[in-house]
């Protein structure tokens, strides 16, 4: 994989990536419309913390949602490729090995909520109630997909080069 500084991944198919710009009204079902957990599909997952409260500012509380997705991976839920943990919500791209999205993610949500409130000594709802999934379609590059992931921080304006960011993963040497 390449990549630099100010680097925009090139997309064949702007299309996939047209429903994650959008913004679903409150409570919409629209986000689950369609859904389908496939074993051993690619996708791309965005959750955001609730009221988008930049709590991964603080290492602490963005080691927690690291630590937990490599755990997933572990217990051979998922395969991760690549994550981003931007102040106030998480980007991933893993492959789905056992259960369904709707299982990773409630897993994922429930054991960070836990960990996170212990840790900010808070109670209550830490995630918005839904997330964002894209499956990895034949047209698409895994590639192209774990750079967008990865360059969250760049095109957010928080770094010039994703690589100083400091809360990231990727399996492969970038």
């Amino acid at each position: 994989m390449g990549g630099g500084s100010g680097f925009q991944p090139r997309l064949k198919s702007i299309q996939s990536f047209r429903l994650y710009k959008m913004k679903p009204s409150k409570g919409s079902n629209y986000l689950r419309k369609g859904r389908a957990s496939i074993k051993n599909q690619h996708y791309l997952l965005t959750t955001t913390v609730l009221g988008r409260k930049p709590i991964f500012k603080r290492e602490d509380a963005a080691e927690v949602v690291l630590t937990s997705l490599h755990w997933l991976e572990k217990q051979g839920n998922i395969i991760l490729d690549a994550a981003v943990v931007m102040p106030d919500h998480l980007h991933f791209a893993a492959g789905l090995k056992n259960g369904s999205l709707a299982t990773v993610m409630r897993s994922l949500k429930s054991h960070t909520a836990k960990k996170i409130n212990i840790l900010l000594e808070r109670q209550g709802p830490f995630w918005q109630p839904q997330y964002h999934d894209h499956a990895v379609r034949q047209d698409e590059d895994l590639n192209e997909v774990v750079l967008y992931t990865l360059h969250n921080p760049v095109r957010a304006g928080l770094f010039k080069d994703f690589r100083d960011y400091q809360f990231w993963y990727c399996r492969w040497d970038v």
